[in-house]
């Protein structure tokens, strides 16, 4: 099932931390926690999946944001973006040290909130994990996002947000022109990909090509004969080597 971008905030004005949170939660996203140390963050880290880091820069311990985001850049592969009232050419300086994937200045509204967390996400994964320039617009960063991994999961869109699918809860894919119909056991969404490019994004020992047209995965296989699979139902078309392979993978 789809998966909300997991936040953790990470700010020691408890009040404009709750309404962070608050417009956050309101727009669909799941915050993991809302911290206003150092020492908890890193905790959190420790315990709990996080997607995305929101970090003030002053916060209330010795360690700052900019220690925090120097952990984050040491230890895990993940974004996060300064919020923070300090915008003076000194504090900028610092904080470029330790490369955020975003920088929000106080006071904002919602939606350079969720444009910044969007875009952060976007250039983030571009970058890090296909080795590519951030997307220049949003129509790009759509197509970059929704064909992009994170962890064990791959993004969709849906709505205005992305949503991260687990693997193993992508039964099959069918392309379909230019866009691809990702289906789970109760949900279609739609990606803009070609089939061949989004095979390499998945795990190679579940997914595999079983037609020019489809990719399925083969833990959720319910039936076989010479010409097809069923899946959920579907009944979907296979390949003479896509058969032979099956048939050798249930002997074997």
């Amino acid at each position: 099932m789809e998966q909300p971008i997991r936040i953790l905030i990470v700010e020691d004005n408890v009040i404009i931390a709750d309404d962070m949170q608050s417009m956050l939660e309101e727009i669909g996203y799941e915050i993991v926690d809302n911290v206003i140390v150092y020492e908890q963050a890193v905790e959190v880290l420790k315990t709990q999946q996080v997607d995305l880091v929101l970090i003030d820069i002053i916060l209330a311990s010795d360690k700052t944001g900019i220690d925090l985001g120097k952990h984050i850049r040491e230890h895990y592969d993940i974004p996060f973006i300064f919020v923070t009232s300090n915008s003076d050419r000194a504090t900028v300086e610092n904080a470029k040290t330790v490369k955020p994937n975003g920088y929000l200045v106080k006071p904002f509204e919602q939606q350079d909130l969720y444009t910044s967390i969007e875009i952060a996400l976007s250039n983030f994964i571009r970058s890090d994990k296909n080795g590519e320039a951030p997307a220049n617009n949003l129509q790009e960063e759509d197509v970059a996002i929704s064909n992009s991994v994170l962890k064990d999961s791959i993004f969709v869109k849906k709505q205005h947000l992305y949503y991260r699918i687990q693997f193993g809860d992508i039964q099959f894919i069918k392309a379909d022109n230019v866009y691809l119909e990702v289906n789970t056991v109760d949900k279609k969404f739609l990606v803009r990909s070609p089939l061949k490019d989004y095979l390499e994004k998945l795990p190679k020992n579940k997914f595999y090509r079983a037609h020019k047209s489809y990719i399925v995965n083969v833990d959720h296989i319910d039936a076989i004969n010479s010409k097809d699979i069923m899946i959920n139902n579907n009944l979907i078309p296979i390949s003479k080597e896509f058969k032979e392979f099956i048939i050798s993978s249930m002997n074997s």
